[in-house]
């Protein structure tokens, strides 16, 4: 949420086969693949002409909405009216309609310019480290969307999902071999949906079919499977996404959209009756409560998070949803300061079944539009209720990956602000997950289930690990640093336990000076299927698929895979020299190129120090060699 929740999948394409010159073995020019971006991560333009009043600045065909800050700051009642949305049935302003751009520039720089770009720059490091790896223009697939909408209005008013299954068919045409997806935090749940879309769009004989031809591999980057704390912070007081607009503001522009619900948390221990069985019903069923939980939830507490995710005061007054100024108002005020609050807590599942918002109803009017939204959006979805917990997509490869070890949010204590709406609550604390304990902002320890780590600042441990399960009874792990390395630190345990529904917690040494990758594959519990996940020390929710690290790893799985004398399931981690000019770097101690097996110093006119200089030799493709 904070810092722009990112709702991105992408299918990257490998093409060519050369690199510094050097040619590779492997077909690279079948493989083919689709950008997907996230939430706040696509570009919206204007579709309408709307006249700003006092100001110069209006609103015409094709202009820039998300992200035009300039118009944001000097126009922003125009452009919340270009942005919003009816929070009942999803339509756009009267007087301002938006929608998402296409084509790759939809989804490099948010905000081009001198100043700005660099700020909201999204997939341009991607776009950069592929154009140098050789990959063709033409294989990478752009599919931009509206990330404002549920996943059923997508498909409702853009066809979004019918769209996004021909541009892998157009993918498999051109290109002649299947996709590698690659989805970042809600962009996983929006390939999920698309799975599960696809199940009702063909005949289930061909489903598998039809997935084994067109999706080679999914890499799930920073997936929120249980969803993100972040977004009950955005829902009662506001997310500005960093822009200098009013918290207030904010939340009436994120309640508005029929995502903002999709990225909730709930319980992996309560489920919901089956698309297919109401299907089979011909729609003509009884009354049934929303979720079904095993015993597991009412034994556990907080919902498998670490604590309950709401703490709020409630006041012993209803008062009104919009108060006035004047005697009134203070009257009301007066009340509130004489009655004594009343404590709640709320859990992942209270809040995914609407039990928190009901309870709130009274005191805060948004909690009306969110009851509608979450009743008719996701508990009535006609593919799947997005608030249940995940089943291992059954494709040939998946791998999960995201950040651990950083400070992350995992619940809110809240109070009437004795403001109206919508600053009608105040945030009076934070708890964080860090380093196996829970500590509040103030610095006070309080009792919970901590993890056996944090998560990324954005999604909690618990949240981004339940990819585990999907992992089968014997796992190998192995612990390599991120930086380039020769072996030396590499630690590897084999066919390690793995019971269902438990973490997996490696029996490893950890040098405080060093981030790790922790990689944990399993290819023999699921015939002809691989499943591995991969836990980034320090890597940030935002910024994780701008990692040259990720990029690397990715790059190197992938050449693995399409290389026809691969000797392993996986790529061997025993070693991991430089790939690219950027890798290498000048040893002061030795007064050389460091690496010099792989790196010479190389001047090239415009270089400002001796780093610069410091490039990959032209045969550094036989590096490439040690990993298949």
């Amino acid at each position: 949420m904070r810092g722009g929740f990112k709702l991105i999948a992408v299918v990257l394409v490998i093409a060519g086969g050369v690199v510094n010159g050097s040619q590779l073995k492997g077909d690279y020019s079948k493989l083919s693949g689709i950008i997907i971006p996230g939430f706040a991560s696509t570009q919206l333009r204007a579709w309408s002409i709307l006249d700003c009043p006092f100001s110069p600045l209006d609103f015409n065909p094709l202009d820039l909405v998300w992200l035009d800050t300039t118009k944001c700051l000097s126009a922003m009642n125009c452009w919340l009216k270009c942005m919003m949305l009816d929070p009942y049935n999803q339509t756009d302003h009267s007087e301002c309609k938006s929608r998402p751009d296409s084509g790759l520039s939809a989804i490099t720089e948010l905000d081009p310019g001198y100043i700005t770009g660099p700020l909201s720059s999204v997939w341009k490091e991607w776009i950069k480290w592929c154009i140098e790896f050789g990959i063709e223009a033409n294989a990478i697939l752009a599919v931009p969307y509206d990330w404002r909408l549920s996943p059923s209005k997508l498909e409702e008013r853009d066809l979004y999902f019918h769209k996004l299954k021909v541009t892998f068919e157009i993918a498999l045409k051109h290109r002649g071999g299947p996709s590698i997806v690659f989805a970042h935090s809600l962009g996983n749940n929006v390939f999920r949906y698309f799975l599960e879309w696809l199940k009702l769009e063909i005949s289930p004989k061909r489903y598998i079919q039809w997935l084994d031809d067109h999706i080679h591999a999914y890499f799930a980057v920073g997936a929120p499977l249980l969803g993100s704390v972040q977004t009950v912070e955005a829902t009662l007081s506001g997310s500005t996404f960093g822009l200098p607009i009013p918290e207030g503001t904010a939340r009436l522009m994120f309640n508005s959209f029929g995502s903002s619900l999709w990225m909730s948390p709930f319980s992996e221990h309560c489920t919901s009756e089956k698309v297919y069985s109401k299907h089979f019903s011909g729609g003509r069923r009884k009354k049934h409560s929303v979720y079904q939980c095993d015993d597991l939830e009412y034994r556990l507490n907080y919902s498998g998070f670490p604590t309950n995710i709401i703490n709020i005061e409630i006041p012993s007054v209803v008062a009104e949803a919009y108060p006035s100024f004047g005697d009134k108002m203070q009257a009301n005020l007066s009340n509130m300061e004489c009655g004594v609050p009343t404590q709640l807590s709320f859990s992942a599942r209270e809040i995914a079944d609407g039990t928190f918002f009901k309870a709130i109803e009274d005191y805060d009017p948004d909690s009306k539009r969110l009851l509608h939204q979450l009743d008719k959006l996701y508990h009535n979805d006609p593919v799947i209720n997005p608030l249940t917990p995940w089943e291992r997509p059954p494709l040939k490869n998946i791998f999960c990956i995201y950040g651990v070890d950083s400070r992350t949010e995992v619940g809110y204590y809240f109070a009437p602000s004795g403001k109206p709406y919508p600053d009608n609550w105040i945030m009076t604390d934070v708890v964080y997950e860090f380093e196996g304990s829970l500590y509040t902002r103030s610095g006070n320890l309080i009792e919970g289930n901590p993890g056996a780590a944090s998560g990324d600042e954005t999604v909690p441990y618990n949240s981004l690990s339940y990819c585990k399960n999907w992992l089968g009874s014997k796992v190998n792990i192995t612990r390599t640093p991120q930086s380039e390395h020769e072996g030396e630190d590499v630690q590897v345990h084999l066919d390690v336990e793995h019971h269902p529904g438990a973490d997996i917690i490696p029996n490893m040494t950890r040098s405080p000076r060093v981030k790790y990758i922790t990689y944990y594959e399993d290819s023999e519990s699921l015939p002809g299927q691989r499943t591995a996940v991969w836990e980034l020390d320090k890597a940030n929710h935002r910024n994780i698929v701008r990692s040259p690290i990720l990029m690397r790893e990715l790059w190197l799985e992938m050449w693995h895979d399409i290389h026809p004398d691969k000797k392993s399931k996986f790529v061997t981690k025993g070693k991991r020299g430089p790939l690219r000019d950027e890798d290498c770097y000048w040893d002061y101690g030795k007064a050389r190129c460091a690496w010099p097996e792989y790196c010479e110093y190389r001047y090239v006119f415009g270089d400002v120090h001796l780093g610069q200089s410091c490039r990959v030799r032209s045969s550094s493709a036989d590096l490439l060699l040690s990993y298949v």
